[in-house]
């Protein structure tokens, strides 16, 4: 009880109201952008929370992550082109409405089933992010590398169709976590000379990099033929009939976001498109689906939404981010000396207090400003692609430069960036890299201090339960992407055969 009253007196004494209305107006905005994802969206913003205070810049952060899981939709209707990978399951029956002339209702439905969603997710975190938080009172030097190393091997060998690739990129994030001071002894390595790099590469410059910079290149070689959306179009919320019709899509979607929000690597994409199959399945008229069903739009919504929330439970439960946007959460976690784990609630109570109060602001905000900005959603939408990137240009630019006046630091953007751009041209996936550069020092110093603690002798993480049935657990992962990869070629040889 008392924890309720401290977070309605937040909702008055503190930042968090406008934090969250900030974040989700600019959530909405990036994700109804064509070309920016949730994570990209977040990414922008992670410059400007630098100098905020911890709590603020955490809850903005979040709260961004939810706003551009919704407006990820705003152009799959209008345009059949999805602001976000997870919205991409709504564009079968979101567009085909839009093409009946439905495009108010459907926007409608993703909004409503938007908060649907976000409230669940957000009630899960809530009940389960805690409870588990304790076991990590149980945690040694051994379980943290142990815990790392299975961070890193689901991220890997999720994240890619190619479990080789996905452990490379892992590497090189690695490495890249080692230039700087070494955390034992105190001594430069990789710096070559540049005392810049004394304190290594910070993750933000990174995330950055590969993620805003290298969508940028990415796209400017590509013509891109816009719909021109009618600007006159108004969002309709659906009324007491309709809500019951889809009632049952958005009860699974909830259900099937929270596992998936608990499982690193899967993430809204996979949420919404197993959402939008279930619904189908469990449809009394399954013929309607891709055809403009209402439930078709309902269900992945729903989906997505829950995971923006549910991801966060192993994120600040053990510090293992579930997707990119969980990412790059956990960098903006740990620039402002947030660790995860039960001394996030014992000695940061009010931040994870103000994710929840912010997060529930979000949502419920989330009915009245996606309608009221759709306007300038469609605005946006209707910009010329060489406007829009010179503008995010200039953004990525200025927010790092901002962050210690360094152009220095622009430099490692950029850096970051044209190695993402080969990563993507190669097919090597982004999340393993980033995953490398936030964990590595985790496991790395972990690993130093393990040894000192046992004179240089390995066992020591052979007489941790706890840190082997983390390593049992990254083997038998790793092994199923292996297994999982051969059944595949031997599939791709018998069709060609």
């Amino acid at each position: 009880m008392e924890q309720f009253f401290t977070a309605v007196s937040m909702l008055f004494t503190t930042w968090v109201v406008p934090a969250a209305l900030g974040g989700l107006i600019w959530g909405i905005l990036g994700g109804a952008t064509p070309g920016l994802s949730a994570s990209i969206t977040m990414a922008l913003l992670l410059p400007f929370t630098y100098a905020m205070p911890p709590m603020p810049a955490i809850v903005m952060l979040a709260t961004c992550y939810i706003g551009a899981e919704y407006g990820g939709s705003i152009p799959a209707i209008l345009i059949r082109t999805p602001g976000t990978n997870a919205s991409a399951a709504t564009i079968m029956d979101g567009y085909e409405m839009n093409r009946q002339g439905r495009a108010g209702e459907a926007l409608g439905l993703s909004l409503w089933s938007g908060v649907v969603g976000g409230l669940f997710g957000l009630a899960m975190l809530i009940l389960l992010t805690e409870p588990l938080s304790r076991l990590a009172l149980l945690f040694k030097p051994t379980t943290y590398f142990g815990l790392g190393i299975l961070g890193l091997s689901v991220i890997a060998s999720l994240s890619s169709k190619s479990l080789l690739k996905g452990l490379a990129a892992a590497l090189v994030g690695l490495m890249i976590s080692t230039i700087g001071t070494d955390p034992i002894s105190g001594v430069s390595r990789f710096t070559f000379g540049a005392p810049d790099l004394l304190d290594g590469i910070a993750p933000l410059f990174v995330m950055v990099g590969l993620y805003a910079m290298t969508e940028l290149m990415m796209r400017a070689g590509i013509m891109g033929n816009i719909i021109k959306p009618n600007a006159s179009i108004r969002v309709r919320l659906p009324r007491l009939p309709m809500m019951k019709k889809v009632a049952r899509s958005q009860a699974i979607g909830c259900g099937i976001g929270t596992v998936e929000g608990l499982m690193p690597g899967a993430g809204g994409t996979v949420a919404a498109f197993i959402a939008y199959n279930e619904c189908k399945r469990w449809s009394k008229t399954p013929e309607e689906f891709g055809h403009g069903a209402p439930e078709g739009v309902a269900g992945p919504e729903a989906a997505n939404n829950t995971v923006a929330s549910a991801s966060l439970i192993p994120l600040l439960s053990f510090g293992i981010p579930a997707s990119n946007s969980g990412a790059v959460l956990l960098g903006g976690l740990l620039i402002h000396g947030l660790l995860p784990g039960p001394r996030l609630f014992e000695q940061n109570s009010d931040v994870v207090l103000g994710i929840y109060v912010g997060s529930f602001v979000a949502d419920i905000a989330q009915v009245v400003v996606g309608a009221v900005i759709l306007p300038l959603c469609v605005w946006l939408v209707n910009r010329p692609k060489p406007y829009r990137s010179a503008f995010i240009l200039a953004l990525i630019l200025s927010g790092v430069y901002t962050v210690h006046m360094s152009l220095f630091d622009v430099g490692i953007v950029l850096a970051s960036g044209m190695l993402g751009y080969f990563m993507k041209y190669f097919g090597y996936p982004f999340l393993p890299a980033v995953l490398g550069v936030v964990l590595g020092n985790l496991v790395e110093s972990n690993y130093r201090r393990s040894l000192v603690l046992s004179g240089g002798d390995l066992g020591i993480f052979l007489e941790d339960p706890i840190a082997i049935g983390f390593f049992i657990a990254a083997a038998l992962i790793m092994a199923g992407a292996l297994l999982a990869e051969w059944r595949a070629s031997r599939v791709r040889k018998a069709v060609s055969a």
